[in-house]
């Protein structure tokens, strides 16, 4: 292995630790400082019960101590388990991770395709109906949350059209069938999919007022050949360079979207334990999410470096 790469790439992993590190730290002390408590619900019980529940769970500890009792679990594999119904992250993780990876799969794959497509349709067809339209899909994208698209969506597509057919075309909720994956995967992936449409057409103009381009036209190449093989392969990499960032967005967003379409993946459970603070089972599962992500980020820049030789590990271009 080239030893500028070996140094990149554990370089990269210092950060990560550290900033899975600064973020476990973050979210354990944020937790405490959330009105309420993991016991009660709001409702009023006998201290004693409250002291004995808190001297259970290791609560009536001082905060400092809890943090490095915790810490140290953390570094032995275990992660906790639930203060509410006594699971363990990992467990819970096993359970609900695969759904919400499932969903997330297929909004990227979605979001990528249908917005490089667009984007590059918008770029071919400049100045027509068809630019117009596709950026208007794309203002759409980015201006309507998807918590109002997985609405929209369930009321004409999955309500209506059940309705007007008389079969059920689109599951209104749930996770299981094709029909119920097809609503929740586009209401998740249309605001990444505006986002790759409009920057994969700017970056489309772009390499299409190239030189190289306009030689390859000189030469009496076809329009289907320039496109395919001369300018996407070009235009392509700054929609790679964002493929980290969109994957962050759209597991994020998947906690909105699992909720509305009663998806049991791990965004519904984590939003529930926050509800409930239930401290263990929100620090594990925010410190999954954090270290896949980070991880997700430093395949992508690595795999960027190997697609693109111009680009230097160090980030510049040559």
């Amino acid at each position: 292995m080239n030893l500028k790469l070996l140094v990149y790439i554990l370089k990269r992993i210092l950060y990560a630790a550290i900033t899975i590190f600064v973020l476990i730290t973050v979210t354990f002390f944020m937790m405490r400082l959330l009105p309420g408590d993991p016991f009660t619900g709001g409702k009023a019980v006998p201290e004693e019960t409250m002291a004995a529940l808190e001297a259970k769970y290791g609560l009536d500890k001082p905060l400092w101590q809890q943090y490095f009792i915790y810490m140290g679990r953390v570094l032995q594999g275990d992660l906790g388990s639930s203060l509410k119904t006594q699971r363990a992250v990992t467990s819970v993780i096993g359970d609900t991770f695969p759904v919400s990876l499932d969903l997330g799969l297929r909004a990227l794959c979605f979001a990528f395709i249908m917005g490089v497509l667009l984007g590059i349709i918008a770029a071919v067809k400049r100045g027509t109906f068809w630019d117009s339209a596709t950026m208007f899909i794309a203002l759409i994208g980015v201006s309507v949350p998807s918590f109002i698209i997985g609405s929209l969506l369930q009321y004409f597509l999955a309500l209506k059209l059940n309705m007007a057919t008389g079969t059920q075309v689109f599951a209104i909720m749930g996770w299981g069938a094709e029909n119920s994956k097809v609503l929740p995967a586009f209401a998740l992936a249309f605001g990444s999919m505006a986002i790759i449409s409009r920057l994969m057409r700017t970056s489309m103009l772009e390499v299409l007022h190239q030189d190289y381009i306009m030689t390859a036209k000189a030469k009496g190449l076809s329009q289907k050949t320039i496109i395919w093989k001369h300018a996407v392969r070009n235009a392509i990499m700054p929609v790679i360079t964002m493929m980290g960032p969109l994957v962050a967005a759209v597991l994020t967003g998947a906690f909105v979207v699992e909720n509305i379409f009663s998806i049991p993946g791990i965004g519904r459970y984590f939003v529930q334990c926050v509800q409930q603070n239930d401290y263990p089972m929100v620090a594990g599962l925010t410190m999954f999410y954090g270290s896949f992500l980070v991880v997700t980020n430093l395949i992508i820049d690595i795999l960027y470096g190997f697609i693109d030789p111009r680009v230097k590990l160090t980030g510049g271009k040559e």
